[in-house]
């Protein structure tokens, strides 16, 4: 789980794929942090985003750097608990002056049996579960 979340920071930049009805939705994330053995997102609780993944948590994640790609699958769970929310915000100092852990807005979520592969044009997949 490590390597999956050094991979997402350093490319900076990942997309996070859900479901809107029957229609995919993809869009830039940046936040990936672990928690308590546990791989977080952040998001807002008035996104559209948020509304997708409580209607249907399974998502995709994908990031690239260096010629390689990780694709992430998995369920979202939400972690309702301030604890959880500032530990994101400190490992993102840059999202405080947008949201505070006890704002009403602020969620976190942890992937749960998720399966991590890292591919490239020059090698097999590697395929981790977490």
């Amino acid at each position: 789980m490590e390597r999956v979340e050094k991979f997402l920071k350093d490319a900076e930049v990942y997309y996070l794929a859900t479901v809107d009805g029957d229609r995919p939705r993809v869009r830039p994330f940046g936040t990936a942090h672990i928690f308590e053995g546990k791989l977080y997102i952040q998001t807002g609780k008035v996104k559209d985003v948020s509304k997708q993944i409580h209607a249907n948590p399974n998502v995709e994640v994908c990031a690239f750097k260096n010629g390689e790609w990780l694709r992430v699958a998995g369920e979202l769970v939400e972690d309702d608990r301030l604890e959880a929310k500032q530990s994101m915000l400190d490992a993102y100092p840059s999202l405080q002056g947008m949201y505070s852990a006890d704002d009403g807005n602020t969620e976190v979520f942890y992937f749960k049996d998720a399966t991590a592969t890292f591919s490239s044009f020059a090698k097999a997949p590697e395929v981790v579960k977490f």
